[in-house]
């Protein structure tokens, strides 16, 4: 016999169910139509007993139709509950997903505020920094405000008619066939109109200009080298305005003054072409102030030699240009031939040639070269501290390595040692100028991006302490002036 499934099983019974029924009501009959005979009392007993068997059948067939009907509550019990485990299954799964998406954001949320609070720290030093900036009186090229003290700005430092003791200076000329010499009367005016920009005072210094440059225009002619001198002094002080385009226009036709009447191979032009390259860097146009600057350092070069410190001066501003414009290689280039200028003819000690390595260092910097840029920031502290201290040994150490050891042993000193006295570095921060301090931040910011935020606080700290003791120092000459 083949084996039946449960649904058959329970159709047979149905019908056995019937057939049973249909029996005992046949028998039923039959009792009842049999006479109260004794012979009909044998045939009366065996229908009975059949009865008897037939109910007992009916019985077992209803127990069989409770058991299949139990048997299917069970069997969509369990159905049910098998389909409620899967649902849990898939909440457990989607549960565990959101807890490690939680914890994952979780984390990086702890290192957000870390960094946040690292950030928070050192905008706090710069905060406390720039205040004795306005009341500083010199700058250093890298002392523009910026997001990033790392991050280089053109220089507005270079400039030949603005920085010189004259418009012009005579220097530049005194091998010249010309002869032209910038005259006494033009410097005075060319020092005041910069005292008088310097204080912000232009409603004072731009009618000065125009008045001068008219009367110039009038006793010697718009083509002549005096006006193209005043046309540069007037150009610059636009530019601190912010009226590039007046001070272009200015540039460019003092420009084609000093081409005409001394030649286009004169220290004059090169020092309007430079003066024209470093406004179009402040407009962002690098590609146009470039082909400016080259023909500047060209000139310089046929001029006054291709190792005279103002080639090094050119290109200085030269690399400015090209790292705008992300030219890595003709960066270095042009920085590292400066430098040799510089140390070669003016000497390890001059302030060209630490400025030029922070240049230097701020371009290697730009494309991750962090450890060449290292070396070059503490080449200038070294130098400095050797100038200020004496030779470097193990009692009388640069401050970049009193930071490091801070940094090595910061769990080791706080707890017996007050912060300001460890390792005696305040002695090695009193080192003072414009491209020492800038450098500590530099390098201080340079140690924060490595992690090594102990080292850093401490140039930092530095750093703050020289502007605060430069700032005391003007105010104590201004008090015995008076």
């Amino acid at each position: 016999m083949t084996q039946m499934t449960q649904d058959e099983i329970i159709s047979n019974t149905k019908t056995v169910l019937q057939g049973l029924e249909a029996l005992r009501v046949e028998h039923a009959s039959l009792v009842s139509g049999i006479g109260d005979t004794v012979k009909d009392d044998e045939k009366t007993y065996i229908i009975k007993k059949n009865i008897d068997h037939i109910d007992l059948g009916l019985s077992e067939a209803q127990v069989m139709m409770a058991l299949s009907c139990h048997l299917q509550n069970v069997e969509a019990e369990k159905q049910k509950l098998k389909t409620q485990v899967r649902r849990l299954h898939q909440e457990n799964a989607w549960l565990r997903d959101e807890l490690a998406n939680t914890q994952q954001k979780f984390q990086s949320s702890e290192q957000l505020v870390a960094q946040l609070e690292e950030e928070k720290k050192h905008l706090e030093f710069m905060t406390s920094i720039k205040k004795y900036d306005d009341n500083q009186e010199q700058e250093d090229v890298n002392e523009k405000p910026r997001p990033d003290p790392v991050v280089e700005l053109f220089p507005d430092d270079d400039n030949d008619d603005r920085n010189n003791t004259s418009p012009t200076p005579p220097s530049q000329f005194s091998n010249q066939s010309s002869g032209y010499e910038i005259p006494a009367r033009l410097r005075t005016l060319h020092n005041l109109v910069i005292q008088y920009a310097s204080q912000g005072r232009y409603e004072v210094a731009v009618p000065l200009c125009k008045q001068a440059l008219e009367d110039l225009e009038k006793t010697s002619g718009h083509d002549h080298p005096d006006v193209a001198t005043m046309l540069n002094i007037l150009a610059l002080v636009y530019r601190d305005q912010n009226k590039y385009k007046e001070a272009a226009n200015l540039l460019n036709d003092a420009l084609s003054i000093r081409g005409k009447t001394l030649g286009e191979n004169h220290p004059a032009v090169a020092a309007t072409l430079n003066n024209l390259a470093v406004l179009y860097g402040k407009r962002g146009k690098y590609k146009d102030a470039e082909p400016l600057c080259k023909r500047a350092l060209e000139i310089r070069e046929k001029v006054l030699g291709k190792d005279h410190p103002d080639v090094a001066k050119q290109l200085n501003n030269l690399a400015l240009l090209c790292q705008n414009q992300g030219k890595y290689d003709e960066v270095e280039k042009y920085y590292q031939r400066a430098l040799e200028i510089y140390e070669s003819k003016l000497g390890p000690d001059d302030p060209n040639v630490a400025k030029t390595k922070n240049n230097l260092a701020s371009c290697y910097l730009k494309q991750g070269k962090y450890a060449e840029a290292e070396v070059l920031y503490k080449q200038v502290l070294t130098r400095a501290h050797e100038k200020e201290f004496g030779a470097i040994d193990s009692k009388n150490k640069p401050i970049w390595q009193v930071a490091e050891e801070r940094e090595e042993h910061k769990y080791d000193n706080r707890e017996n040692t007050p912060y300001g006295e460890y390792g005696g570095w305040h002695k090695a921060a009193k080192v003072d100028s414009p491209t020492v301090t800038t450098t500590l931040k530099n390098l201080g910011a340079l140690y924060r991006r490595q992690g090594m935020f102990e080292a850093a606080e401490t140039l930092e700290d530095c750093a703050l302490r020289s502007k605060k003791e430069a700032l005391d120092i003007a105010k104590q000459n201004k008090k015995l002036q008076k």
